[in-house]
């Protein structure tokens, strides 16, 4: 979560652009590592959506969270909906079409990441079971069309639902049925900052094909290994995608942020109610400031977490390309990138292993490889040589880093179901598409298939 500024503290200069950042800066020491991670719920019974509003959906799940284990409520304004839940670091949060989240504290190692999911999942579990729903670890809804989802009454998801369909044909798509597992990583530096950026933006196709994990669509098998990654290519072109002037070498702060000013705002929050913008850039608002608003760096702040690129730059580095997971992979994507992001010879290997790699080659291979994933040729071969070659480099700054549980295993653990997957050649789409075989599909096979309740088994003892 990024802190949150007093909305009156104007930005005066330019160089008021680059606190978050600047100030953001820490000791290789302090650096932790932060987990998101959402899922979709669906009752047993009949494969529907779990609703916001409903007394057995979300607002009812929310309301156990904070009667049985002490969450705090937090509203947009007093009085209104609860839109999400904090305690001890952590907070449960909520996507527009009741996509539920956590989003961990920020740790030292991906045990600790997997010990917070686990103990998560655990308080989840018998207020689920009590209503008959279940969780999946899929990167994309595979039963509900859009219609059948309600929206969660959050001010930004109100003003995003009337524009952004004018910037992209899967615009609501993205809102109401994708899923995603996310991590943010500190910087030590404003180098070391693009660096990691770089080094993400060129993986993050890669990264995309090993996580791949959306085949269906609508109770359907989809065209899509990961249509949640066929969706992010027709969103909002303006606030997403690889940025290319960050790969230029002497790439700076600087550029990230002329970029971030000539993406479109949504809105400003002033005194808890929203002030619609849409289309005005960040620039022009700084410059002419809306209907007596002036910009303030609350706001600057606001705009940069409605920026949806690939790997996206604030008070940490967020690394976002990968679909949701089941329970064997689900701590793969924060153990991926740890080993890579902080650990220098590993961090070396993956920028001199994509150091030829161009923005054109980058965005082919990302218009492909939410069909084919790892499947996918890229330099002549299938993509998956180009995975283990990755899965080695991050390997190796886990047993580096020599974080370790108590019974003496390191953080590598967490990618042992990811290196299965991998031997094999396959993401993990298509290992739930080989369990449930070539016969008609039914919903309860793929929520059997998809259900993350496994994980308090699989997880529990690891």
């Amino acid at each position: 979560m990024m802190p949150i500024l007093n909305e009156e503290e104007l930005i005066r200069s330019h160089a008021d652009f680059f606190h978050v950042f600047t100030n953001s800066i820490k000791p290789e020491s302090a650096f932790r590592i932060g987990p998101e991670a959402e899922k979709c719920g669906v009752f047993l019974a009949d494969a529907s959506p779990v609703m916001y509003e409903r007394a057995d959906g979300i607002s009812g799940i929310l309301a156990q969270f904070i009667e049985r284990y002490g969450w705090a409520p937090e509203s947009e304004s007093e009085g209104g909906p609860v839109i999400s839940l904090q305690k001890n670091g952590a907070s449960i949060t909520l996507e527009p079409g009741g996509q539920l989240e956590l989003s961990g504290k920020a740790v030292d190692n991906v045990h600790q990441v997997c010990a917070e999911f686990v103990r998560h999942m655990l308080e989840l579990k018998p207020i689920s079971e009590q209503l008959g729903i279940r969780w999946l670890g899929l990167g994309f809804q595979p039963f509900a069309t859009r219609s059948d989802l309600s929206w969660v009454p959050k001010m930004r998801y109100g003003v995003m639902r009337e524009y952004l369909p004018t910037r992209g044909a899967f615009a609501l798509d993205m809102m109401l049925r994708t899923c995603t597992v996310q991590a943010n990583f500190d910087y030590s530096s404003e180098i070391d900052a693009m660096r990691k950026m770089r080094v993400g933006l060129k993986l993050s196709p890669l990264t995309a094909a090993m996580f791949a994990n959306s085949p269906f669509y609508e109770k359907k098998r989809s065209d899509a290994l990961s249509m949640r990654s066929r969706v992010w290519l027709d969103v909002d072109n303006d606030r997403s995608g690889l940025i290319p002037p960050l790969w230029a070498e002497s790439s700076r702060f600087e550029d990230y942020v002329e970029w971030a000013l000539d993406v479109p705002m949504f809105m400003l929050k002033r005194n808890g109610k929203k002030v619609a913008n849409t289309g005005q850039t960040f620039r022009d608002f700084w410059r002419n400031g809306y209907k007596g608003h002036r910009a303030s760096e609350g706001d600057w702040q606001t705009h940069l977490n409605t920026l949806f690129p690939e790997v996206r730059l604030k008070n940490t580095i967020e690394v976002r390309s990968a679909d949701s997971q089941g329970p064997a992979e689900v701590c793969a994507l924060p153990a991926l990138w740890t080993g890579i992001y902080y650990d220098e010879q590993a961090l070396n290997e993956a920028e001199a292993m994509a150091a030829d790699w161009s923005l054109a080659e980058i965005e082919q291979l990302r218009s492909q490889v939410w069909r084919t994933a790892l499947r996918t040729e890229f330099k002549g071969s299938p993509l998956v040589k180009v995975a283990e070659q990755l899965l080695e480099i991050a390997e190796g700054g886990l047993e580096r880093r020599g974080r370790k549980e108590e019974c003496g295993r390191d953080e590598r653990v967490h990618l042992k179901g990811l290196k299965r997957l991998i031997a094999r050649g396959m993401c993990p789409a298509e290992a739930i598409l080989e369990r449930l075989g070539d016969g008609p599909l039914n919903p309860q096979a793929i929520i059997k298939a998809a259900d993350l309740g496994a994980a308090f088994a699989h997880l529990a003892s690891e």
